[in-house]
C-alpha cells in the first residue's frame, strides 16, 4: 500500500491531498468534497477505504486552500472546483504512480456539481459518482457533455435533493443509474446505508475501470 500526501500545484498556490494506493490498482478516484467539508471527512474516508478494499486507488484533497476556505463564498465557487478537480486529474496523469490508471470522480453535495461539469470537459475519465449531491448546480448544456457513466446516489429521505436529482439526471445522456437508498437522510448517517453507498460506489468504478 502505497499512502503519502501530495501537493498539486494550482493557480501558483498548492492544493494538498492524501494518495492512497492499495497493490495493484485497477483505478484512482478523484474525491471533490462539498461544501465546508474536507479530505479528513469520516464519510469519504470511509467510503475511500471501502474502496481500497476493492483494488481502487483514492486521492482525498482539499479543493480550496486554507486562505481560500476561509472565504465562505468560495465553498459555492463551483466553477473554481472545477478548475481544481481539472488541475488535479491533470496531476495525477503526470505522476509516474498514477499515470496509466483510468480515473473516476466521487464528488459529494457541491462536489457532485464539480465532478459532473469536470467531467464534461474531459473525457479520459472513466467514471463519476455522486453521493448526495447536487448536480442540479451543473447547467443541463455540460450535463449533456457528459460521457462517463454516472451514478446518482440519495438518501430516500432526502426531500428536495431527490427531486434535484431526477432533474439533472434526466439531462444526462450517458450511461447512467440512480440509486435511491431507503431510510437514508442527506449524510447517510443511519445505519447501514453509508455502508451501502461505498459498496454501490465500489461496485460502479470497478465495472467501469475494467
Amino acid at each position: 500500500m502505497k499512502n503519502e500526501v501530495v501537493r498539486i500545484p494550482v493557480d501558483g498556490a498548492h492544493i494538498e491531498g492524501a494518495l492512497e494506493l492499495p497493490d495493484q490498482p485497477i483505478g484512482l478516484v478523484l474525491f471533490a468534497h462539498g461544501s465546508g467539508s474536507s479530505r479528513h471527512s469520516p464519510r469519504n474516508n470511509y467510503v475511500a477505504r471501502v474502496l481500497r478494499e476493492h483494488g481502487i486507488g483514492t486521492l482525498l484533497m482539499d479543493l480550496l486552500t486554507p486562505e481560500e476556505d476561509r472565504d465562505y463564498s468560495r465553498r459555492f465557487d463551483i466553477d473554481l472546483l472545477v478548475e481544481r478537480l481539472r488541475a488535479a486529474a491533470h496531476w495525477v496523469k503526470q505522476n509516474a504512480a498514477t499515470a496509466a490508471l483510468p480515473v473516476g470522480y466521487f464528488g459529494a453535495s457541491t462536489g457532485a456539481a464539480a465532478a459532473l461539469r469536470a467531467a464534461a470537459h474531459e473525457e479520459s475519465i472513466a467514471a463519476v459518482v455522486s453521493r448526495g449531491g447536487r448536480p442540479d448546480l451543473a447547467p443541463p448544456a455540460e450535463l449533456r457533455k457528459v460521457k462517463a457513466p454516472t451514478l446518482f446516489l440519495v438518501g430516500g429521505q432526502d426531500f428536495g435533493v431527490i427531486e434535484l436529482n431526477e432533474q439533472a439526471f434526466a439531462d444526462l445522456v450517458c450511461e447512467k443509474q440512480l440509486i435511491i437508498v431507503p431510510g437514508a437522510t442527506h449524510l447517510f448517517e443511519e445505519p447501514g446505508t453509508l455502508e451501502e453507498v461505498a459498496e454501490k460506489a465500489a461496485d460502479w468504478f470497478e465495472k467501469h475501470f475494467k
